[in-house]
């Protein structure tokens, strides 16, 4: 197998371990807390399970207010999907590949919910008192988030070489003067 290939199936090997971790969790809050929409869990004093609803998209941006909105974000992300997909299969590098299977990962989990629910199950809420400095989110949100913020730093801070020249193994038939 070559590097690539051994590279390739990690990228894909994470994908789908952040989407059936994702999916493990909105499992246990919703068949085994049993929280009902707007319920609390207490964990600790700055986190606890707290159930919402995500209608929409990043930072609940383009909700889906109808059947047809739903279906239209459905489809749309799952694009993204397949782009992710593509993109991450023509990468060389697994610094690029493992953040975008963070992406991956994380869309799935929530097209599925989308798909199943007609909305994202939210349940992980850090906060300070009243102060939350993120909206209530899920493990797929945070993949994604953690994917992408990977992926901007890597495009400003990592410099890539410039690719060295090949090798002439061919013996030197040019005659000195």
């Amino acid at each position: 197998m070559s590097v690539l290939t051994r590279y390739r199936l990690i990228g894909l090997a994470i994908a789908l371990v952040l989407f059936i971790a994702d999916q493990a969790t909105k499992t246990y809050i919703l068949d085994g807390l049993q929280l009902q929409l707007g319920q609390s869990h207490y964990i600790m004093p700055i986190f606890q399970f707290t159930l919402t609803h995500n209608y929409g998209v990043s930072l609940g941006m383009f909700t889906a207010t109808s059947q047809e909105m739903r279906w239209a974000l459905v489809a749309l992300t799952s694009v993204i999907a397949v782009v992710v997909t593509v993109w991450m299969v023509r990468e060389k590098k697994l610094a690029d590949i493992v953040p975008l299977a963070f992406i991956l990962g994380g869309a799935l989990g929530n097209i599925k919910d989308r798909y199943e629910y007609g909305y994202v199950v939210d349940f992980l809420d850090l906060h300070f008192g009243d102060f939350r400095p993120f909206l209530i989110f899920n493990i797929a949100d945070a993949a994604i988030t953690i994917g992408v913020v990977i992926i901007l730093a890597r495009s400003l801070f990592v410099s890539e070489k410039a690719p060295e020249e090949p090798v002439d193994t061919a013996p030197d038939t040019a005659e000195s003067s």
